[in-house]
């Protein structure tokens, strides 16, 4: 594992995938027909641990003010700080070891409520798994 510094709070915009984990290739796919530039932006897998279950958001970086109400997303952002990261090589063959990778990051192998895990799909390769080192929630801009 390493460190990554995320220096500034991170606008990203999305939806809920209530079909998670089945329905997660379409929510991104669908970003890739709606966004202009689509595959020239940053996408990112948020997922966290309710009582209810496994929240995951389909998120994609905002690149200006308003664009999630422009095409009907909501909005919210990665806090800035210090992340542990694991890469993925060739993640897309590996999709069902996804969730081993974060177990390893976590302590004690445990879920934490308040401690996303983010997946950045840096490419169609490569993918960072990240949880950041402080507990924090995904936040919700007012």
């Amino acid at each position: 594992m390493e460190s990554y510094h995320l220096k500034e709070n991170l606008n990203v915009m999305g939806f809920q995938v209530k079909t998670f984990p089945e329905g997660i290739a379409e929510a991104f796919d669908s970003f890739i027909e709606v966004l202009p530039g689509a595959l020239d932006r940053a996408y990112y897998g948020i997922s966290y641990i309710t009582d209810e279950g496994i929240i995951y958001l389909a998120t994609a970086v905002e690149n200006y003010a308003g664009e999630a109400e422009q095409y009907n997303y909501e909005r919210y952002f990665l806090e800035k700080g210090e992340y542990q990261t694991a890469v993925v090589k060739d993640w897309r063959k590996k999709t069902h070891t996804i969730k081993d990778v974060f177990a390893e990051m976590l302590p004690d192998h445990c879920p934490d409520k308040l401690r996303p895990c983010v997946e950045w799909y840096k490419n169609d390769e490569e993918m960072v798994c990240m949880v950041r080192n402080e507990k924090q929630e995904v936040g919700v801009p007012e």
